[in-house]
This record gives C-alpha cells, sequence and structure tokens, in this order.
C-alpha cells in the first residue's frame, strides 16, 4: 500500500523512535527542525505527533515539548507500533512477549472457531492449509500460508477483539513460521498438527482443537527458545520470507 506524505511523516518518526534515535525521556525535534528535514508542512508534522500521541509513544505540553514516553505506555495492539518493531529488529524479550500473547489468545480464538466457524471460514483455511502442502512438496512460499492459517482461525472465531490481536500476532507468527522453514523438514513435520487443528475446527470438536492447537504453540516455542539460546539472528521482516525449494 503507498502511504501519503502523513503516512510516511509516521513511519519516520515512529520508526525513529522504537530505534531510540529520539530516546526516552528525551525531546522529539521541535517542528521547524521536523519540516525541514522531512520536506513538509507543519501541520503534516503537527498531525503526524498527534497520531503518535494517539499511540502512546509521546507527550506534548506547554512547557515540556514533545517527550518520548517509555516503551510499556505504548499502544502493543497498534499494527503500526507492531511493523515499526519488527522493522527494526525484534528483541529476544519482545518475542517471548508475543509467544505469552499467543498462548492466552490462540487456544481461546480455536475454541470459540470451533463452536462458531461457518463453511466460507472452513474453506479459506483449507485453502491456507492446501498452499503450505503445496509449498512444502513443490517448493514455494510457506510462510504466507501458514500466516494465512492461523489468521483464519482467528478470524473464524467471529469475535472482533480477538480478530483485532491478530494484527498484533503476526509478528510473531511469521517470525514463528520462518524460523520452522530453516529446521531441517520443519515445515514438512508441522503439516500434520496443523491438519489435527482444521480437522477438530471443522467437526467442531472444541476439546480437540484446543489441544491440537497447544501442540502446535509448543512446539513453535521450543523452535524458538533454541534459536534465542543459541544467539542465532532472528528473522527480519522487512524482507520477504524465504520460499522453500522443491522436496
Amino acid at each position: 500500500m503507498i502511504k501519503n506524505v502523513h503516512g510516511n511523516t509516521v513511519d519516520f518518526l515512529g520508526e525513529a523512535i522504537v530505534a531510540g534515535r529520539y530516546p526516552v525521556g528525551g525531546a522529539v525535534p521541535p517542528e521547524p527542525v521536523l519540516c525541514e528535514e522531512l520536506g513538509v508542512s507543519r501541520t503534516v508534522v503537527r498531525e503526524a505527533i498527534k497520531s503518535l500521541v494517539a499511540k502512546g509513544m509521546i507527550h506534548t505540553g506547554p512547557k515540556v515539548g514533545t517527550r518520548v514516553l517509555p516503551s510499556d505506555d505504548w499502544n502493543w495492539f497498534d499494527a503500526d507500533v507492531i511493523a515499526w518493531q519488527a522493522k527494526t529488529g525484534l528483541s529476544a524479550e519482545f518475542i517471548r512477549d508475543l509467544q505469552d500473547l499467543r498462548r492466552v489468545v490462540e487456544p481461546a480464538a480455536v475454541c470459540l472457531a470451533a463452536s462458531r466457524a461457518t463453511a466460507e471460514d472452513l474453506a479459506n483455511i483449507e485453502e491456507a492449509y492446501a498452499g503450505m502442502k503445496r509449498a512444502v512438496t513443490q517448493g514455494g512460499d510457506y510462510v504466507t500460508y501458514d500466516l494465512r492459517f492461523h489468521q483464519g482461525l482467528l478470524r473464524a472465531s467471529h469475535n472482533r477483539m480477538l480478530i483485532q490481536m491478530s494484527k498484533a500476532l503476526g509478528a510473531l507468527l511469521r517470525t514463528s513460521f520462518e524460523i520452522s522453514t530453516i529446521k531441517k523438514d520443519g515445515p514438512r513435520k508441522s503439516l500434520p498438527l496443523h491438519r489435527a487443528v482444521l480437522d477438530a475446527v471443522a467437526k467442531k470438536d472444541v476439546a480437540r482443537a484446543e489441544q491440537a492447537i497447544l501442540v502446535l504453540i509448543d512446539g513453535a516455542h521450543d523452535d524458538i527458545e533454541q534459536v534465542l539460546a543459541a544467539r542465532r539472528r532472528l528473522p527480519r521482516l522487512s524482507k520477504p520470507a524465504p520460499a522453500l525449494k522443491a522436496a
């Protein structure tokens, strides 16, 4: 999606804050400096500042100016904040926070999906699974279809708040899936685990669906912890996910 001048300005400032170029407690440069640096009007800068205030990243006041707030105050369910963090780099702490969130949110969503999924929901999840299987056997983009599979489960919960949380989970899900693609036979071994989740949801077996998704999540958790323990570099989400080679 092509962003307008306002969106690009918000992105520039948001990424600068997340990357620490404007440190916590420090001041964001004044309007005239930002206008000159970014080549935009004062109106654009002011609107961008309002957007960042709404995301909990900065505070403005007549005597203190525009100050960066601690990261605990940021809205971590905001898709922009997640995207800026992902582009800057996912820390071990951030990944573990998201792992915890996933273990709380996704089983609950899958239980609801097992009760509420429509024929259309199931068809979309089935299509995503077919894409994953095709990538394993013929090569291709496994990660995108894996992400569609899990987001399809969240949408099938038909709970607006859980669906919104999928945006925050997206960074972890893609990181997890990329890690699984670099493990020997990781995607191939995960296919039957995904099939078990889909089958349980399709049969409206709530207990089995919950157990199946927990097995899948815990396996991903173990993969990520191995990578973190080995101090290996985490995937950078600013780059396309690697494609699988044909089996």
